[in-house]
């Protein structure tokens, strides 16, 4: 006879995994290899029968303890004082009906299907600018909503008649079957198939719903949108979703914000980022310069010296906070020096004028070692003094 393998190893989770990993290990392997997904084929079959056995001794606290002390010799007789452990008289009905509910078609039964149940969400977007996403802004979208049918007020029949109770399943929404298993008989329940769950049936149909109960209409919604809100995220405005089925509340509409990329302004959390060109004068002399904000222009002061791409900060200059409109993050503003690509001889004459005035005569006749003896060169191609 073949040696079992590791419990742990036929599962492929380690020896310190939960209890809900186990559980998730055990969930993938059995509908691999069920013999109902898997008919005749007996490597499979056996597959399932080795998952399920590691799985009934896992799962359980007090043999897991047993297993993990003695091994498989827990449950065969072999360790002293363990005693024995029969799988064969093991109740798997608790085991297949928590796995097994959703594969089986519904699960065990707690409580009847046909109860309130909430509509499912409706999901739709909302194109805004970089400055609205900053702000906050009020939006009217177009949504089809389903409202109750004015004709049968949201029963589906026909006027003058009423919803009959389900007689496969007596108005419980559900019915119940046994199926065999390798381990005894599993109970299991679905949703009624003659009633779909709703507990009745609708003989005469609603002519202007076709008996659904309710009538698709475009309707304008007011959407009030954050200061704060980033691109991507959901705006759920409550109640106007798909109706509720057999009483339940309706859904909810969640509206996708789609924020327009701006042409200056780039957006990290609730800080701001951007660009602002400043001429070499206003570099080297320092002086006030406007600066495009969020909140509009600003004045803000150069320092003399200053170099290209030196980074400032505008404190309070960024993005308003989700939950506090009054805490902003700061705008960072990179400043580069602009450098003129046309002139004409005028302004050559000066720039030349200003580059001898500021490094001195240029001798044409100087050698590579003259030019370490004099002094590098200047920016604008003069030897410094």
């Amino acid at each position: 006879m073949a040696e079992k393998r590791d419990y742990y190893e036929v599962l492929g989770v380690s020896k310190g995994a939960s209890d809900s990993e186990i559980k998730s290990a055990y969930r993938k392997l059995a509908k691999k290899y069920h013999p109902d997904m898997n008919p005749g084929d007996k490597e499979a079959e056996a597959k399932f029968k080795e998952a399920s056995e590691a799985y009934a001794v896992l799962s359980d606290a007090d043999k897991r303890r047993q297993y993990d002390q003695f091994g498989h010799a827990a449950f065969d007789g072999g360790a002293g004082g363990a005693g024995g452990f029969d799988f064969g008289g093991m109740d798997m009905g608790d085991i297949f009906g928590d796995i097994f509910g959703d594969f089986f078609g519904g699960g065990r039964s707690r409580g009847q299907s046909n109860g309130p149940m909430k509509g499912q969400n409706i999901r739709t977007s909302v194109r805004i600018t970089f400055e609205e996403a900053c702000f906050g802004v009020d939006k009217e979208i177009d949504v089809t909503l389903k409202e109750e049918c004015a004709t049968c007020h949201g029963t589906g029949a026909k006027p003058g008649t009423s919803p009959e109770t389900c007689k496969k399943c007596g108005g419980k929404g559900q019915v119940v079957f046994t199926q065999q298993s390798l381990f005894g008989v599993v109970r299991n329940v679905q949703a009624c198939p003659d009633c779909h769950g709703t507990g009745k049936i609708i003989k005469e149909r609603c002519s202007d719903c076709s008996g659904s109960g309710y009538i698709s209409k475009r309707k304008k919604i007011s959407v009030s949108i954050p200061a704060g809100i980033d691109n991507g995220q959901c705006v759920r405005i409550r109640d106007k979703g798909e109706p509720g089925v057999n009483g339940g509340q309706r859904g909810d509409l969640l509206v996708e914000v789609v924020v327009s990329r701006h042409p200056i302004f780039q957006r990290q959390d609730r800080d701001i980022f951007s660009t602002a060109p400043i001429t070499f004068a206003q570099a080297a002399l320092g002086g006030d310069v406007r600066i495009k904000t969020v909140d509009g222009e600003v004045i803000y002061t150069v320092k003399p010296g200053t170099q290209t791409n030196t980074r400032v900060r505008l404190r309070n200059k960024g993005v308003p906070s989700l939950r506090n409109k009054q805490v902003r993050g700061d705008h960072y503003v990179t400043l580069v020096v602009e450098v003129p690509t046309k002139m004409n001889s005028e302004q050559k004459e000066l720039l030349e004028a200003f580059d001898k005035a500021m490094y001195g005569e240029k001798n044409e006749d100087e050698t590579p070692s003259d030019e370490k003896k004099h002094g590098k060169k200047g920016p604008f191609g003069r030897k410094k003094k």
